[in-house]
């Protein structure tokens, strides 16, 4: 009789060769091409995409496209410009620039600008063509009466019918591309809008599009982060067209959410270039409307007694769909982790309250992933309670808040606690135990939460998207425990190699970070880093001043891991070359 021999189990797919859709997912892969069985049993076959290290890597195919979309902006701005067929570069020369560039690094705010030479080969005359990209026609006159908003507007504005110069707005093919630029980046300052419908917007009338305060910011952004290439000598320009049009956004109700999205990019652009009197302010501002507009939750759903005064409060049209309801629940988590993280660095009070019951209470379902609000998947708002939750014991008991977005929010609302804690410790004042139990928890608190994330040594084997957010959530609940117990390491050991056991996570942190990595990374990042670094200086202080004698080299290369992250990350964001200076100068006094 013959036998049958039992089917031989698939082989286990070694780690990081399964494609990137199963890896989001967290399906099994069999790692078949051109598509696996998932996403083909899924009908997905377009979707199944390898990124196994054997061809291109995900930033030179985003660098070798931003070269392709502003090569074709020179193209639709200059009809008789024609694009050389073959374009011969040294494929080394980004490398060796930006090596270059970091040896020679002081940490002055006058050397963290962009000193690396451009990925993008261009000629002195190639520059003077880009330069005079007409996105509007009169781009090269700054006077007032050249500006997108001409005159000031009637006490009775007909609704966009003078904002919206179309002659001046870059055609819908340019808008695009932009944002396509932009859309690689969008996670670094938290941006909750569908993609999709954002590129789709622009083929529409002017009035049924987003407002220019919006779509000029994220011009901007598409310009900041395309640097050193010649995109990005237009900031100055997309900046004051944005700038001029929060004035009239604010003219109408129902362009909030543009003014409020606009205000979020503009504060991390001025946060991250180190203006952070201009950043604050536009933070402030995006918080404040949040909750006025009831963005937290309490009067998305519920009926309001409508009053007559004139002053009485507006309120949103409700969403059209779950994709609109999903943008409006992403968009205030934008503003809350906004307001949370950078109001501890910056050391002023938060502007978004969230108290125990009523108005003042968030009221929200945490953020999820675009895809699950494509698919109509909301999570119900009445079945959660504020984040005040995750300070009293609940984590996540529903099962729902691990997307990046919702930990990256979780992570700013513990930095600032740790934050705010602290700050109300009245040194000469005898500890009470009320404050005791809630530091005690608080620190309890932030060790639970990192040890729902993924390992830092297994983040490569995540999504590009993922690793970038899941380096800023660690970094910031690595900062809230030094920001926890920093006060109290000047006399209590214990809370000082607390602290230092957190800030040599940080320095881990960096050992797992590529270089092709920092140009993705959220800016939050760099005070986080900054903190770090004082704590291992007061630890090198210590080391340096006791006896006998020890060894101090350990400290020193932990101090020169941060330094050399700093350093890197400031290329991108010069608000760290001041930070690196100051660090600099401290060390040169050890």
């Amino acid at each position: 009789m013959a036998s049958t021999s039992p089917a031989t189990p698939p082989p286990t797919l070694q780690r990081g060769k399964a494609c990137l859709r199963c890896r989001k997912r967290k399906m099994r892969c069999d790692g078949a091409k051109p598509a696996c069985q998932q996403c083909a049993r899924a009908k997905k076959l377009e979707g199944c995409q390898y990124d196994d290290g054997k061809g291109k890597t995900r930033t030179q195919l985003l660098r070798e496209n931003i070269e392709r979309l502003e090569q074709r902006i020179r193209e639709l701005e200059d009809p008789e410009y024609t694009s050389p067929s073959v374009m011969l570069h040294d494929p080394h020369l980004h490398r060796r620039s930006e090596s270059s560039s970091s040896s020679s690094l002081t940490g002055s705010p006058a050397s963290t600008g962009f000193s690396v030479h451009s990925p993008f080969p261009h000629s002195g005359m190639l520059c003077k063509l880009i330069h005079s990209l007409a996105l509007n026609p009169l781009a090269a006159t700054n006077s007032p009466q050249h500006s997108w908003l001409q005159g000031v507007p009637s006490p009775s504005p007909t609704p966009f019918s003078d904002v919206y110069h179309t002659d001046q707005q870059p055609t819908t093919e340019l808008a695009q591309m932009l944002v396509d630029i932009f859309s690689s980046h969008r996670h670094q300052c938290l941006f909750g809008l569908h993609i999709g419908r954002l590129r789709e917007s622009f083929s529409r009338p002017p009035i049924e599009q987003y407002h220019p305060c919006l779509t000029n910011a994220i011009f901007l952004w598409a310009c900041y982060i395309s640097r050193p290439g010649p995109l990005s000598e237009h900031q100055s320009h997309y900046l004051s067209r944005s700038l001029e049009a929060l004035s009239d956004a604010l003219q109408y109700n129902n362009r909030v959410l543009d003014v409020i999205q606009a205000s979020c990019l503009l504060s991390v652009y001025f946060l991250s270039n180190g203006r952070v009197l201009e950043g604050s302010y536009h933070a402030t501002a995006a918080a404040s409307l949040a909750v006025q507009c009831g963005l937290h939750g309490v009067t998305m759903n519920r009926p309001m007694f409508d009053t007559t005064g004139v002053m009485s409060s507006f309120k949103l049209q409700p969403p059209k769909d779950a994709i609109e309801q999903g943008e409006r629940i992403t968009t205030f988590w934008q503003v809350f982790a906004l307001d949370r993280s950078w109001s501890a660095v910056l050391q002023k009070p938060m502007t978004i309250p969230d108290g125990p019951e009523g108005y003042l209470s968030i009221v929200l379902p945490w953020p999820q992933d675009m895809e699950e609000y494509e698919s109509g998947q909301i999570h119900d708002f009445y079945s959660f309670s504020t984040p005040r939750s995750l300070f009293d014991g609940q984590m996540s008991n529903l099962g729902s808040g691990f997307s990046p977005l919702a930990l990256r929010v979780k992570a700013s609302a513990l930095f600032h606690h740790a934050y705010y804690l602290a700050l109300n410790w009245d040194q000469p004042a005898v500890l009470s135990s009320a404050f005791t139990d809630d530091f005690q928890h608080l620190e309890h608190t932030i060790t639970r939460f990192l040890s729902t994330l993924v390992p830092v040594h297994q983040l490569d084997a995540s999504m590009p998207d993922d690793k970038h957010a899941y380096i800023a959530i660690h970094t910031l609940a690595h900062a809230a425990m030094i920001h926890l117990y920093y006060l109290f390491g000047h006399e209590d050991p214990v809370s000082h190699e607390k602290c230092l056991l957190a800030a040599r996570c940080c320095v881990s942190i960096v050992k797992h970070i590529a270089d092709a990595d920092y140009e993705f990374l959220d800016p939050i990042i760099g005070p986080c880093w900054t903190c770090a670094v004082d704590t291992l200086i007061r630890e090198l202080n210590i080391i340096e001043s006791s006896w006998p004698l020890a060894s101090s080299a350990d400290v020193r290369n932990e101090i020169g891991t941060l330094l050399f992250g700093m350093t890197r990350l400031g290329l991108r964001f010069p608000l760290l070359g001041y930070s690196v200076a100051k660090v600099q100068k401290r060390l040169s006094g050890l």
